[in-house]
């Protein structure tokens, strides 16, 4: 009989292992879905990116080079002060979006190296920007003075 308690105990632990493994596996594997990288134009010109894997790119947006189409289309580009990569987005843009501001974009690099955007953030100074971008704009020269102390 207390051999009999024991096994069912052992059963009961297993079960209840593989389910909560289970559980895991099924979050993880939604939330690796979910989860998009940062990465710079600098990252990306050294070819540290795959095309067609959904990441975030930020830096500043290149001055005079907004470009919108009739199709609700635009064209601009991103630059970390040493690499630029061109941006393709239709839809609305925020506000806040304007030549000169940080940005941080969604989407995708096409073959072609042009970086296809779900989605885009205008960030009104350099305190909200990625922790990543700053550090690049900081060693190109272009950071603004007293901006370390109010991150």
């Amino acid at each position: 009989m207390k051999h009999l308690r024991k096994r069912q105990r052992a059963m009961l632990l297993a079960v209840a292992l593989l389910l909560v493994g289970g559980a895991t596996a099924l979050v993880l594997a939604a939330l690796g879905e979910s989860i998009s990288f940062f990465v710079t134009p600098s990252e990306i010109a050294q070819g540290q990116i795959d095309p067609e894997k959904r990441f975030r790119i930020g830096g500043l947006v290149r001055e005079g080079s907004v470009e919108r189409r009739p199709d609700g289309t635009v064209r601009f580009i991103v630059t970390d002060t040493v690499n630029e990569v061109q941006v393709v987005y239709r839809g609305v843009l925020p506000d806040l979006f304007r030549e000169g501001q940080g940005v941080v974009a969604l989407g995708t690099l096409d073959e072609s190296g042009v970086f296809r955007a779900s989605e885009v953030l205008a960030k009104h100074d350099e305190r909200y920007m990625p922790r990543e971008v700053v550090d690049a704009l900081e060693q190109a020269g272009v950071w603004k003075d007293g901006a370390e102390e109010q991150r």
